[in-house]
């Protein structure tokens, strides 16, 4: 199979004439794609190692995500699947010449060029649900934990089951009865179509029960930490700008996203959800600890260690039968 033919069999053909037309480059500039911007940089922030350590950028568009953290002195890998978002990326790099891209280029999530075990994080911020099938979306976390090192990071973002659900019942969309027939089919089964290319409707991709997120990352063999909220239920403010406009408005609304951000029983309110996993091979009797990026900073290692101390947060102790303390 060709290059570009096993791409084309990546993206379905509503995806690609969704991004081909442009549609990506400012989403996350206006709107509630501001507050999916400002939580996503936060929760990376985070959790990544310090720089200079070495992340992919798996599914990234036209390297919002990458720019701002080469910006920061990582070493970023920008991958995409569409055309245009390497384009656009390859323009924009020409004007970021102190902070570069280590690489921009067109590939597939399924078969990186990249050798075993030598990067740090991978950040997979919108290609999962653009992997309509299982098995893709397995192969996929399954070549993500093929190149990370042991201890490394994996940041696997899901749009949730019931996001066109709320969307639909906030926005006045479920006064569309074609819209309440693509809410039904989301519900049932997570495959979502837009058969009439709605602008306002999104295209085909598929969205995640915050659960099933995280049995496809464990099924890959990674060790999935957590699943967070990003937006919460502040996507679905009426008045957002209005919050997000005014300084002390947008920091309690962040906080807010913060208190629930782990909540089970809100999880699903959030537009988005990021799974946080672990590439973790067993060390004698431990395993490696994951730890915040404040953490890693104040010991000035960029990995996850073997640590015998108790763990400073209890925070990421989701793993059934794991050898993780906890305080």
């Amino acid at each position: 199979m060709s290059d570009s033919s096993r791409l084309q069999s990546l993206l379905s053909d509503e995806a690609l004439t969704h991004y081909e037309n442009g549609r990506e480059a400012h989403r996350l500039s206006k709107g509630v794609g501001q507050l999916e911007l400002a939580r996503t940089q936060e929760l990376l922030s985070r959790y990544l190692p310090p720089p200079p350590a070495v992340i992919f950028d798996v599914g990234g568009g036209n390297g919002i995500y990458a720019f701002w953290l080469a910006q920061q002195g990582y070493e970023v890998h920008l991958i995409d699947a569409v055309p245009l978002h390497i384009e656009q990326a390859q323009i924009y790099s020409q004007t970021q010449r102190a902070h570069p891209l280590a690489s921009i280029a067109v590939g597939d999530a399924r078969q990186l060029n990249r050798a075993d075990a030598s990067v740090d994080a991978v950040v997979l911020l919108g290609l999962l649900y653009h992997l309509i099938e299982r098995s893709d979306r397995i192969a996929a976390l399954r070549e993500t934990h093929r190149i990370l090192k042991n201890g490394g990071l994996v940041f696997a973002v899901g749009i949730s089951r019931f996001a066109s659900t709320l969307d639909g019942l906030f926005r006045g969309y479920l006064d569309d009865p074609e819209f309440v027939a693509i809410v039904q089919r989301d519900l049932a089964e997570g495959q979502h179509r837009n058969p009439s290319n709605h602008p306002a409707y999104f295209t085909t991709a598929f969205f995640h029960h915050p659960e099933e997120l995280k049995a496809e990352v464990e099924e890959a063999g990674l060790s999935c930490e957590n699943i967070l909220a990003i937006e919460g239920s502040g996507w679905l403010l009426q008045n957002f700008e209005e919050h997000w406009s005014q300084p002390s408005r947008r920091e309690r609304l962040l906080q807010s996203i913060r208190w629930l951000e782990t909540e089970p029983s809100t999880l699903g309110m959030s537009a988005h959800i990021m799974a946080i996993a672990l590439k973790t091979e067993p060390v004698g009797d431990w395993l490696p600890e994951l730890r915040s990026g404040e953490a890693l900073r104040a010991s000035g290692t960029g990995r996850a260690t073997r640590s015998l101390k108790k763990r400073q947060s209890s925070r990421f102790c989701q793993k059934r039968g794991s050898k993780y303390h906890q305080t």
